[in-house]
């Protein structure tokens, strides 16, 4: 667990009284497929089948969850396979869609894993990785809620903190103390009173401290602070001999035994009060957060609403059923089989089930066919869905519709350099053109190929952006034809360039 806090530690600054984050069971009632398609559509364009098929796929768990508890438990996900060359919206999709539904998201190339034993990561990974982002997520959420308390907690530390090093640098007045137990009672009665003054100044003087504080008048002065200090792991790791346990997960668990047995040390700093405050935020905040509720939620989120994109799955079928190079291709569908189906994935958190995770694989699909994939594997992917090349309207929306669309990009990005970049409609129509026209002589890579078409016509100006500062520069046609136009005609050129 102390792996997985230090990582969260680095996220912005939640809490034992505040409020539980937001469901995907709440987040999914309001919406309908066609609210999920409709905000789709804002990012992707085209694909209707495809959108649709992921819009049910996550009302279905929505309404899986109204179920009765001996029914729930028997409604399976509807794993989605997804056919279509690169570059059409495949993985835009699926990660738009957990962004949705506020789920954990992991992508995945399925050619990185393989048989246990032979090369690259255990299968299992997926979930454990699954189980550190909703961690991650969980934890950033519950520190920005009690953000406010940790604040004042850390500004009245640092006051006091600040109060105690102006007393220690405050000389003692005419070097007199007074003994206690001695004297009249009227001496006794004096000296309370003269304690009850000082306790009074001394308040009066923290109060003054924190108007300070809160005012930032004193972020450029000095102060010593205790900072916590980890042990050393990487000085030290004796398990390198058990490799096959598998490294990250065994550097981890050694981690948080350590972090058991070695007492946690402490060092003492001088750094700015900015700073300071900084810290000891930090720390006052992930002590208000209660971080094994933490685990347990996200663990119950990614169990109940993960969303898995595997990712070029179509590159586990070995061609022809010949053995070579990619002799482990069937391994890996043999691995990704459990995992799909549903099991119990043993985690440094505890057991992990993978029943209801949404697992939505893709692939191109140009030297084989869905069919090629092993029968049982292709039973976890009921719904098949196929999506289409794009035209060269489809680019054009592309560069228009979409809330990021590139050419909206661009001119963000140039404003911030005071150029009020203009794209005009023919431009934007020969762009789409000649994206379409080298897509269709060389290898089809979709809307990427806009990436670089786009990129090479606004270089010149991204270069020079200086000379251009105040400036409304124009991209007609005719800017368009002569930076790409030449290149993209030129089929020798356009396979290097373009």
């Amino acid at each position: 667990m102390a792996e997985a806090a230090r990582r969260a530690e680095k996220s912005s600054p939640t809490s034992r009284s505040g409020s539980e984050i937001t469901s995907p069971r709440v987040l999914m009632e309001n919406l309908t497929p066609a609210q999920i398609v409709a905000e789709l559509d804002k990012y992707v364009i085209g694909q209707h089948d495809a959108k649709r098929a992921v819009a049910i796929a996550l009302r279905n768990r929505y309404r899986r969850q109204l179920l009765p508890e001996h029914l729930r438990h028997e409604v399976q996900p509807k794993n989605i396979l997804m056919i279509g060359p690169t570059g059409v919206g495949k993985t835009e999709i699926a990660r738009r869609v957990a962004k949705i539904v506020d789920a954990p998201f992991l992508k995945v190339e399925a050619t990185k894993f393989t048989e246990v034993g032979y090369v690259g990561r255990d299968v299992e990974s997926i979930v454990r990785d699954l189980v550190e982002i909703a961690i991650s997520m969980l934890h950033g959420r519950r520190l920005e809620q009690v953000k406010d308390e940790a604040s004042r907690i850390a500004a009245q530390r640092l006051a006091d903190l600040l109060l105690e090093q102006f007393l220690q640098k405050r000389p003692s007045r005419n070097g007199r103390k007074h003994a206690a137990g001695k004297g009249a009672p009227e001496d006794e009665t004096a000296s309370e009173r003269q304690q009850l003054a000082a306790q009074r100044r001394l308040e009066r003087e923290r109060k003054r401290l924190l108007r300070l504080l809160n005012d930032h008048a004193l972020d450029e002065e000095t102060v010593e602070i205790e900072i916590d200090t980890d042990y050393d792991f990487e000085e030290y790791n004796p398990l390198e001999w058990a490799e096959e346990f598998g490294p990250d997960e065994l550097q981890s668990t050694f981690r948080d035994f350590l972090d058991g047995l070695v007492p946690r040390r402490t060092l003492r700093r001088r750094v700015s009060v900015r700073e300071a405050k900084r810290i000891l935020t930090q720390q006052e905040a992930n002590r208000l957060v209660d971080f094994d509720a933490v685990v347990d939620e996200a663990i119950e989120r990614v169990e109940e609403a993960a969303v898995v994109f595997l990712d070029e799955i179509d590159k586990t079928i070995t061609a022809n059923g010949d053995y070579g190079a990619d002799v482990s291709g069937e391994g890996v569908q043999r691995d990704l089989l459990p995992i799909v189906e549903g099991s119990v994935v043993m985690t440094r958190y505890g057991p992990v089930r993978t029943d209801h995770i949404l697992f939505i694989a893709a692939g191109a699909f140009h030297n084989s066919r869905p069919s090629d994939l092993i029968p049982e594997l292709q039973g976890r992917f009921p719904i098949r869905v196929e999506l289409n090349s794009l035209s060269e309207d489809d680019l054009y929306r592309i560069l228009t519709e979409p809330e990021n669309a590139l050419t909206k990009q661009y001119q963000a990005l140039l404003a911030t350099e005071g150029i009020d970049l203009q794209f005009t409609e023919d431009a934007l129509r020969e762009m789409a053109r000649l994206a379409s026209q080298v897509n269709a002589r060389t290898e089809d890579i979709g809307a990427r190929r806009l990436q670089t078409i786009v990129e090479k016509v606004v270089e010149e100006v991204s270069f020079d952006a200086p000379k251009y500062k105040g400036q409304t520069v124009l991209i007609d046609r005719d800017f368009v034809t002569k930076r790409v136009g030449e290149i993209a005609a030129d089929e020798d050129l356009s396979n290097f360039i373009l």
